[in-house]
């Protein structure tokens, strides 16, 4: 399996993953980035993979599926709002792609019917995980986000994380404001590059504050040194949205 990023609109990731004759589109906002890098691969569109259903991971989906025939594949539990879907996917029913057993987690809060694709150790994570980040409470709340962010967590450390958006220089600023004596996090940023995708789950744990609501230094910085996990997360989901 071979997968390829497309930057699509200002600071959108689109992913081509390529595995036999078969060949997905994760999250296409746009037709035309998507279609060149088909065209620069030598490759035929089959399927269109959506995490959610914002119009910037949406939005080349009916172009696409008109001049490729591409089956469109999102959360069942969002059918209404993904355009063109064809098959409604849900936890606990999963997925297979070109053979290979396609794991669906259910992640709401970002939207309510968010879920991430994971694909041969690779997760697909759209806007629920970012490098060093989450995403906005749109269709939640903090404990649902919370509990969505412990499911991703349990995924393998070595998980490739592939996120929708590059957002990493601003996430990782932020993060040094709540934990700036976090090693981990002091040397990613040293050596942060563009594209950050993928990232790994270790690497999520040991840097992304929100996954890191038990540190001790955040707790400090937040002055809720005694205060349970969802409150501190709620906390540093409101510094961030006006960071």
């Amino acid at each position: 399996m071979r997968i390829m990023t497309v930057p699509c609109l200002k600071d959108n990731y689109a992913y081509l993953i390529a595995a036999g004759d078969a060949c997905a589109v994760v999250d296409p906002s746009e037709p035309a980035p998507v279609m060149a890098a088909l065209r620069r691969e030598n490759m035929k569109l089959t399927h269109i993979l959506n995490t959610h259903h914002h119009g910037d991971h949406t939005g080349g989906n009916l172009a696409l599926k008109q001049a490729f025939g591409a089956e469109v594949v999102g959360p069942a539990h969002d059918g209404g709002r993904i355009p063109g879907l064809d098959t409604g996917v849900r936890e606990d029913t999963g997925w297979r792609f070109a053979g290979l057993d396609v794991q669906v987690l259910e992640v709401p809060a970002h939207t309510r019917g968010a879920i991430t694709f994971v694909i041969a150790g690779n997760a697909f994570t759209g806007d629920t995980l970012f490098v060093m980040g989450c995403g906005r409470l749109f269709e939640g709340d903090a404990a649902m986000m919370a509990a969505s962010l412990a499911k991703l967590a349990g995924l393998p450390d070595e998980t490739k994380i592939w996120c929708g958006h590059e957002y990493a220089a601003g996430n990782g600023r932020f993060a040094l404001t709540l934990e700036p004596g976090n090693a981990a996090l002091q040397a990613r940023m040293r050596n942060l590059r563009t594209p950050s995708v993928p990232s790994t789950m270790a690497e999520e744990k040991a840097t992304n504050p929100f996954l890191r609501t038990g540190s001790a230094e955040i707790r400090r910085t937040l002055g809720m040194e005694t205060a349970d996990d969802v409150s501190v997360f709620a906390e540093i989901r409101r510094r961030k949205d006006v960071f």
